[in-house]
């Protein structure tokens, strides 16, 4: 039947029982397909990581101000990696930058929930938080 419509015979389920197949041109078929696939990866949704660094002696109005700005971030639907970074001899000074993340990350509950609590990693004390998907009405 493919012959006579000058078409192809293409296998779409090999593993169904009976196999499916389908005469189509094959050209055109892998054509549609890619164009689903682009579709389909165009609407995923891309995760966005933002930074924001603390020193282990930030003061109040520079923690607010990152404050605010991680608030924005996480309303944008982003994930904040926030860390503190410790330069030199200020490593003695981990109970601050542990107090500093833990303290971030209570101010943020409403807008993200902590994903890794405080974790030392070489230089920097690491936290992530990723936003609370806003309830549609």
């Amino acid at each position: 039947m493919a012959e006579d419509l000058v078409l192809d015979l293409v296998e779409i389920s090999p593993t169904a029982e009976p196999p499916v197949c389908k005469i189509v041109d094959y050209q055109k078929f892998l054509y549609q397909l890619k164009k689903k696939q682009k579709e389909q990866k165009a609407k995923a949704t891309k995760i966005v990581v933002k930074e924001i660094r603390f020193g282990p002696n930030t003061d109040e109005h520079d923690y607010n101000f990152k404050l605010k700005h991680a608030i924005k971030f996480l309303e944008e639907g982003s994930k904040v990696k926030a860390y503190v970074f410790f330069k030199g001899r200020s490593i003695i000074y981990k109970e601050q930058g542990l107090e500093i993340l833990e303290k971030f990350s209570a101010d943020l509950e409403e807008y993200g929930k902590l994903d890794q609590s405080p974790k030392l990693e070489g230089k920097r004390m690491i936290i992530f938080l990723t936003p609370i998907k806003a309830k549609k009405n």
